[in-house]
């Protein structure tokens, strides 16, 4: 470890990894991955220990959000039915879409706060993605 390494919180260091803090505990908790206590008993991780870690550059100029969804694009599901936005109708937390497919409507009820991350607008070329009695909405 540098002198001048950057001490980064686990929280901070599962960010920078693309991995989930739940992730980041285990990997201290076993051993594998090298911290430093604060007089506190918190854990810090050198950004030195978590240079070989990280990702390979992306070809794109643009640095990665892992706050944002573009890291979910790739979906397993197979019941995918792409149409145009019907309706985007926001009520407090919630927000009903309703996509066409063919002559066929799709509705779905999802939270507000996806519907304002994914800028759903009425006319939008969207996929709904069925499983079970669930239907999620992609932005395509």
């Amino acid at each position: 470890m540098a002198e001048a390494d950057v001490l980064l919180k686990p929280r901070e260091a599962a960010a920078a990894l693309g991995v989930s803090y739940a992730t980041i505990k285990q990997w201290i908790l076993a051993g594998s991955l090298k911290t430093i206590r604060t007089p506190g008993g918190h854990h810090r991780v050198p950004q030195s220990v978590l240079a070989p870690m990280l990702p390979a550059a992306s070809a794109s100029s643009r640095p990665a959000d892992v706050s944002s969804r573009e890291r979910f694009r790739t979906v397993s599901g197979r019941n995918q039915l792409v149409g145009t936005i019907l309706e985007v109708r926001i009520s407090g937390l919630l927000a009903k879409v309703v996509l066409a497919v063919g002559d066929q409507r799709i509705t779905s009820i999802i939270t507000a706060d996806v519907v304002r991350e994914m800028q759903l607008r009425k006319g939008q070329t969207a996929a709904a993605l069925m499983k079970s009695t669930d239907v999620m909405i992609e932005r395509v």
